[in-house]
Parts: C-alpha cells; structure tokens; sequence
C-alpha cells in the first residue's frame, strides 16, 4: 500500500532557519571538511550536525509529520550546507528532493507506506541519507535518454532487483535507495514495459558496493558503484514513473527540484565559503615588500567585487527563480520564466564557477596549495557541471524551442 495522506505517528522538528543558526551549522561542518576530502571517507560528522540541526528531515510534508519548509528555505539549507561541504550538501540535496517528491506525490503514487514510515523513524535516531540511483556504467547519465538495464522481476510474492548502478552518491550512508529500473513482467509482455523506481532498504541482503569513486572533487560523497543480486523486495515497492503522450518517461522527482535548482544550490555555498576564505587571506597576508594586508591594496579590493558580484548574480537568480514561480502565474499571465529554468541554472553555475576560478586566479600559488582551503573549493565547484541538465543540453533544448525547429 502507497503512503496516504493519513499521519504516520512521527514528529520530525522543525529547524532553525535563522541566519545565525544556518551560519553555526556551516562553521561546524567546515571543521572536518578537508580531513574528510583527504580520506575520501563518509562525511559522518557533518551529517551528524546536519540531522541535529533537523536540515535532512526539512522538506518532509506535514502530512508525514515533517515540517515541510518552503522551497526557498530548502536552497538556503543547501547553500549552507555547501558553504561547508559540498560532499554533505550533495548526499542532503539527494535526500530533501526524495522526501519533496513524497510531499507532493498524489495519493497512490508515492513510496510504500511501511517503507516511508521505517525511513522517517530512521531519520529520527539519526542521519538516514535516501538517494534515487539512475545512472549506470554502459547507459550514462539518464538525462541524455535510454532504458535502464537494471531488471525488476515479478514473483509471486514480490519483485527481484538485478542490476549495475553507476556515481551512486551516499554509498553506505544511505538508509534506503529508490532505483530505476525497468520492470519484468511475462503477464504485460505485450505492452510497453513499466520504468520505475524500487524502493530498497540499504540493508537488504544482495546489495554489494564497488568503491570505483576517485573523483576530482565531492571527494566525500562516496558516489560510488552499487550492484544488486537477487535482491527480494515486497509487492508495493515498485513505484512506477508514469509514461508520457509522447512515449517518454519523466521522472516525477524532477518537477520538485524547481529545474535541478536543489543541486546547483549547494555550489553557491561553495562560492560563498571560497569569498569567506580570500577575506581572511586578504587580511591575514602582509607582504614583506608591500609591509601591509593585501586587503589594502585596490587590485585586491577589485578582486574582492567581481567575486561578489559573480555571488550576487547566483543567489539573484537561485532565489528569484523560486520567488518568481510562487508569484502566482495563473493570474499575471507570466510563465516565459518556466521554460528558462534550464538556462538559469546554467547562468547559476557559471556564475559559482567563476567566483571560486577568480579568487584562485588572483592568489596564485596560495589558490592551489593544499594547506589552504581553495585549491579544494575549486574542485568541488566543478563538479556543478556534471549535474543535468548538463550545460550543452541545456542550451540546444532553448535554442530549439527559441527558434521553433
């Protein structure tokens, strides 16, 4: 049975979201930041501060027993999050889009009730990351087309999960994974066959993990590969992904994400920690030549405003894409916004880019030293790239659209 809109007897309390405590959560996730990217290992301890500060449950619906914040604070959870790991921030950016997507599901079409209702009591002992695992090593990113190969076999008394899934973020942090799969049902043979997720708790006998994740940045995520065998699952956690008039299937998930919005979020907190870090060198650093702060200096000083602006023109348009699809478009009429979404995120990005890229730039050797904090903020920024929609895919679909070819 899906969940319904009947209270499933947990409270999950509602966070903080002030600024001050926002920022408290930021300086104390940055503390293991670097020792976390050296290693490569879970980033526990911010998760930790993170489930303490009630941000991986936010986006939970009232419905559920969850405080279900607006869309707006749930960028803000991102962008404090990455403004002190990015490694954190993913797995959470992950974690609060399955929970939005439950939110908003119709009755019927969510997770199964008992398998939501194990993972909000899992949340509340502590962290319990979710992610939905798409990506495979022959198919590639989802979001350039294709079926999955991972097979759903239909028994008697359930469904067999097999498959090979690729850059599964969390690893073995997560609680429980939603997989996309494709279903094997002999009985609908002659029908297009159903896509949807599998709901399996990450303890499920038959999960195997492959540690392939060796990546310039997001070091942390532990994105790695995930291998299913036989692995058995109740009748009710197949959730299907409804099929399109024009044969696609869209994955229901990526309406909540205001455009993918909830991912790019993170890296403006990336940018934002990379502008804190160049104040401090500024002041900090005194030549013996120049016998002052840098920080004094107007090429410095110049530097510092392009940074802030690149920061001002993300968190413009992250914030005032959201406002503006609240805005109540049925009755002003303005919805041209709606097909930019794509293109803001890709503005967004280019923007956290080149904040970090000019701070690097400006401070030369320092910037890529690894006993400062920027040559690490780099990296991570980068990885804002590989999220779809990938840039190039976002351009050609406006372009099309714009010149109706």
């Amino acid at each position: 049975m899906n969940t319904s809109t009947a209270d499933l007897d947990i409270r999950l309390p509602r966070p903080d979201l002030s600024s001050s405590a926002l920022a408290a959560v930021t300086s104390e996730i940055a503390s293991t930041a670097a020792d976390c990217d050296r290693t490569g290992q879970v980033p526990t301890a911010g998760l930790e501060v993170a489930h303490r500060a009630g941000l991986l449950t936010a986006t939970v619906g009232a419905r559920f027993g969850g405080p279900e914040v607006s869309a707006i604070d749930a960028l803000r959870i991102l962008v404090a999050l990455g403004e002190g790991d990015a490694s954190v921030a993913l797995i959470a950016a992950n974690t609060l889009a399955v929970h939005q997507t439950q939110a908003a599901a119709e009755q019927g079409r969510g997770w199964p009730r008992d398998a939501y209702r194990d993972l909000l009591r899992r949340s509340v002992s502590g962290p319990a990351p979710v992610n939905t695992v798409r990506a495979e090593p022959e198919l590639g990113a989802p979001a350039r087309g294709g079926l999955p190969a991972t097979r759903a076999r239909r028994t008697a008394s359930g469904w067999i999960l097999n498959g090979h899934k690729a850059y599964a973020t969390g690893g073995t942090a997560l609680a429980y994974h939603a997989v996309w799969a494709v279903a094997d049902e002999p009985e609908r043979a002659d029908l297009p066959p159903r896509v949807g997720h599998v709901i399996v708790p990450a303890d499920a006998p038959g999960i195997e993990w492959v540690e392939t994740w060796d990546h310039l940045g997001l070091r942390a995520s532990n994105t790695h590969d995930v291998i299913y065998t036989d692995v058995a699952v109740p009748t009710d956690a197949f959730v299907e992904i409804p099929r399109g008039a024009d044969g696609v299937y869209r994955d229901p998930a990526a309406a909540t994400r205001v455009g993918g919005l909830g991912h790019v979020a993170l890296y403006v907190g990336v940018a934002r920690a990379a502008r804190t870090a160049f104040l401090r060198y500024a002041h900090e650093r005194v030549p013996t030549a120049l016998g002052r702060p840098i920080a004094t200096t107007e090429r410095i000083q110049t530097v510092a405003g392009e940074i802030d602006a690149a920061i001002a023109q993300a968190e413009t348009l992250l914030y005032g894409a959201v406002l503006r699809a609240q805005s109540g478009d049925a009755e002003s009429g303005d919805t041209e916004h709606l097909r930019q979404l794509s293109l803001i995120k890709v503005q967004i990005a280019r923007s956290a880019v080149h904040a970090v890229q000019t701070v690097v730039a400006a401070l030369g050797n320092p910037g890529l030293t690894r006993n400062q904090p920027f040559e690490r903020l780099l990296r991570d920024v980068l990885c804002v790239r590989v999220h779809p929609p990938q840039e190039d895919a976002a351009l050609l679909a406006a372009g099309r659209q714009l010149l109706d070819v």
